[in-house]
Order: C-alpha cells, then structure tokens, then sequence
C-alpha cells in the first residue's frame, strides 16, 4: 500500500528527522567555515574526499534527471511526461547540491570565480566548469519555459500565490494557444540541443578522470561511457522514487504507467552499468599491472571492501534487480528499488574517487616517511559526514518547498 508522506502520523517525523538532519549538518557548516580543512581526513597524497565524490554523485543525478526528462519531452514518452516537470526541478535542486559542496571543498571559496578569469583552455577541469555553467543556464531557462503556461494560470489567482507566479513568469501571464505553441517550440530547441551539451558534459566529468594518465585506475576509455550510464541509473532511481512518494491520488493510473516504464528502465540500466564495470575490473585483474590492479584490490578487499560489496553490489544491484523482476508491476516497490538504486550510486562514487590515490605513484613511496597529513589511507571525518548531511538536508528542504510551492504536478495535465 502507498505511503501518503503528507499524512501527519508520516510527516511529523519526516520534519523531526529532517530538522534534527539540518542542525547537525550545520554544526558541520560552522566547523568548515571556522577551521577551513583542518578537521578533514584528506592528505596530501588522498586531496580528494567525501565531498568530490558527493560532488560527482549530485551531478550524476541532475544530469540523469534532465536527460530523462529530456528525452520523454523530444522523443514523446507519454508515459512520463506528466512528471517532466519534477525531474527538471530535482534535476535543478541536485546540481545546486552539487555545486554548494565543491564550493565548500575548494581551500579558498572566495576564490571560485578565477575558474572564469583565469581558466586555460587546454584544462579539462576548466572546460568542465564551463559546461556545468551553461548547463545550470540551459536547465534554469528550460524549467521556466516547462512551468510558464502554469505559473501563468496561477498568476489570475489572488493570494502570495497569484503574486509569486506573476513574478515567477516575469508578467508574461498571457495563456493563449499561441503562447504556449511557443513555448513548446521553444522547449522542442532547447531540449535538442540540451541533450547533447548534457551527454557531453557529464561524458566530460568521467573525462576529467580518464585524462589523468599518472592515475592508471582512471585512466581508461570507458570512464565517459560510466559516468553517463551511471548518470541515467541514478537520475531514473531517483525519479522513480518521487513519483511513487510524490504522485497524487488522482494520477494514480498515471502514476502505475511511468513507474512500470522505469522500472523496465532502471533494469535495463542497471544490467548495463554491472556489465561495464565487469568489463573494467575483469580486464584490469587479468592483466594484473600494479599501478592499476593495486587500486582495484583496493576496492574489492581493502579496507573497506562493505563499501562495493555491500552498497554497490547488495543494495545497488542484486536487490533492485531481485524487486524490479519479482514486482514489476507495483509502483511502490518499484520506487522502493529506485531509492535502492539512486542511493548506492553514492558508494559507488566514492569507489571511483578514492582508489585512485591510494596506490603510491612510486614505489616505496608510503614506507619512506610517518606523517598523518601524507598518509595513503583515508576514511571521512565526522565534519566531513556533517557537512555532506547539511547539503542533503537543503536540498532536500528546497525540493519540498519548491513541491510545495510550484505546480510540480497538476494544473495542465502534460507538459507538451
């Protein structure tokens, strides 16, 4: 049976919990901002932590999001498309996730605008933030277009609601066929073209990785490939997720039908992404060249081997597949194995971020000296957990305000 998360026996805990979730992450916020990196578990040779992977993890799903989203727009999946509007707002809300906790990892913050001046244009990481910027400008505009006809519709309205969406729609209240042909024509533009400036852009952050050759564990083609598989696993877990939690009693039919359409999804993309990444630990094993198999070891039997096996293999992969094979018709159990889903991608994340450091690049190198700060083993901080769960805990509370707020679901029945 469906849970109603706005019933006050579910709700009052919800808020209990996401409250108590916003005042602990903000102890952690105060902490970064009054210590810097002091109480960070990073070293010199592991510079890159929880929240790199958090920051990989937050873009992976917005990229994921809109692709979907994307794609049910141009390609007329009309099973989803009652529910673009949501994916293009959690898309809209993980990318801003995303960016406030690579903001908070950078050891000068006020410096972050020097990317824009002083950027080169042979550095990939560079490049990469110029792309995440105009996709932040393409998703904005996109959601306001998708949003426009409705916010319009509210706007005729009395009330803080009336006055809020004809601010939102910067007065462009007209609801005439014409209008919302525009629109839709525009959209059409805007998604063509969005798809592929986002393939490339999150191709991009999995190049990032691949580039680095001095880093053998990344340094491989199918790094791009992952990361955009990865991307559309956990976008259509997550949205899978808010459709079974979020979908109105109303849109229950609706409902049914896109969550049977991503579950069939989520199981194709899953068996993909399982697929590559045998492909990239078996033939990094078989080959056995230490630079790059130590780091595999690392991932499989470290010491912290419940990260893969559990997170990613468990709770990511065998158990969603188990659900969405032996219910593939209950929308709540397919929302079930979303959240399975889109949650174990944060394991998996870190499993691509942290072995690539843990290898000395020579030999010996990890024996040659005692010091905490150039240690090659690296597990975070309880700061490091407290400001990952403050961006959790603000995402989260600008996702129910905006769903609370903005006609998410309803008003048009479709949004093309």
């Amino acid at each position: 049976m469906r849970v109603d998360i706005t019933s006050k026996p579910v709700a009052v805990p919800l808020a209990a919990l996401w409250v108590a979730a916003l005042a602990a992450g903000l102890v952690g916020l105060w902490l970064r901002l009054t210590t810097g990196h002091e109480l960070a578990n990073y070293t010199s040779s592991i510079p890159w932590g929880l929240w790199i992977a958090a920051y990989v993890y937050f873009m992976g799903l917005s990229a994921g999001l809109y692709l979907i989203a994307a794609s049910a727009y141009v390609f007329r999946f009309e099973r989803l498309q009652p529910f673009i509007k949501l994916g293009l707002f959690a898309a809209l809300v993980s990318l801003s996730a995303g960016l406030l906790i690579v903001w908070l990892d950078l050891g000068h913050m006020e410096r972050f605008y020097t990317v824009y001046t002083r950027g080169s244009t042979q550095s990939m990481m560079a490049w990469l933030v110029w792309m995440y910027t105009l996709y932040l400008l393409l998703l904005t505009v996109s959601f306001w277009f998708v949003m426009r006809a409705d916010m319009a519709e509210w706007a005729t309205g009395d009330g803080w609601r009336g006055r809020l969406a004809t601010l939102l729609v910067l007065g462009r209240t007209d609801r005439s066929d014409h209008n919302q042909e525009s629109d839709r024509r525009t959209l059409g533009i805007l998604f063509t073209f969005g798809i592929p400036l986002v393939l490339a852009t999150i191709g991009g952050s999995g190049a990032l990785f691949g580039v680095v050759g001095a880093r053998h564990y990344w340094n491989a083609p199918l790094m791009p490939i992952l990361f955009i598989v990865s991307a559309l696993t956990s976008g259509a877990g997550l949205l899978a997720l808010l459709v079974a939690l979020l979908a109105p009693p109303e849109e229950r039919e609706r409902r049914e039908q896109a969550l049977r359409f991503l579950g069939k999804a989520l199981i194709g993309l899953v068996v993909t992404y399982a697929l590559l990444l045998w492909a990239e630990f078996s033939i990094t094993l078989y080959a056995d060249i230490p630079a790059s198999s130590e780091a595999a070891y690392q991932v499989l039997g470290g010491p912290y081997p419940w990260v893969f096996w559990v997170f990613q293999v468990a709770l990511g992969t065998i158990i969603p597949l188990a659900i969405l094979t032996a219910r593939p018709r209950s929308g709540d159990w397919i929302g079930l194995a979303g959240m399975l889903v889109a949650a174990s991608f944060l394991a998996t994340r870190l499993n691509i971020v942290i072995p690539g450091f843990v290898e000395p690049q020579l030999a010996g190198l990890d024996l040659a000296y005692e010091e905490a700060r150039l240690a090659y083993d690296y597990f975070p901080s309880a700061m490091e957990w407290l400001v990952l769960v403050f961006v959790g805990a603000f995402a989260t509370g600008v996702f129910y305000l905006g769903f609370r707020v903005l006609p998410l679901m309803g008003g048009r029945k479709e949004a093309s």
